[in-house]
C-alpha cells in the first residue's frame, strides 16, 4: 500500500512577501522549495497542524486568512495532499529549526525557484487569485 500523507502549508504574507523554505539536503525532496507546514497528526485539523508545525519549524506564530483548495501529488514512493492557507505572522522571530534557507520573495517571483512539485498548483491557484499581502 502507498503511503499517503496528509499536509497543512502556509503561505505566508508580509509586506508584499511570500515566504519560501529550501528543504535541507537530508530531507526527501531535497533542497527542492515548499511552503512551510507539516503532516497533520490524528485528531488534528488542518488549521491547527499549521499553527503547530509553524511555531515547531520556524519558532512563530500565526494567524490563518483564506484557505486555498487542497492538491495531491504523487511522487515516487508516496503521495502528498496539500492544505494550503494563506497567513501572517503575528509574534515571534522567525528561525531556520529545519529548512536549509528561507526568502521573502514577491509573489509574481515565485516561478523563480526550485519548487516541490506538490506546491505548484498552489503557486498557480494563488497568483490566479490576485490577492497578494
Amino acid at each position: 500500500m502507498r503511503l499517503h500523507v496528509h499536509v497543512a502549508c502556509g503561505i505566508m504574507e508580509q509586506d508584499g512577501l511570500i515566504l519560501a523554505a529550501q528543504r535541507s539536503a537530508a530531507m526527501n525532496l531535497p533542497l527542492k522549495w515548499e511552503f512551510p507546514g507539516g503532516k497533520i497528526e490524528k485528531g488534528e485539523t488542518p488549521e491547527q497542524c499549521l499553527i503547530r508545525e509553524m511555531k515547531e519549524e520556524l519558532d512563530v506564530e500565526v494567524t490563518i486568512g483564506r484557505a486555498l483548495h487542497p492538491t495531491t501529488h504523487p511522487y515516487g514512493d508516496f503521495t502528498v495532499t496539500l492544505y494550503p492557507f494563506t497567513c501572517r505572522l503575528t509574534a515571534g522571530a522567525i528561525s531556520m529549526n529545519e529548512h536549509h534557507a528561507l526568502r521573502w520573495i514577491e509573489p509574481e517571483r515565485m516561478g523563480e525557484l526550485d519548487w516541490a512539485e506538490a506546491d505548484l498548483p498552489v503557486i498557480e491557484e494563488y497568483l490566479a487569485g490576485e490577492v497578494f499581502c
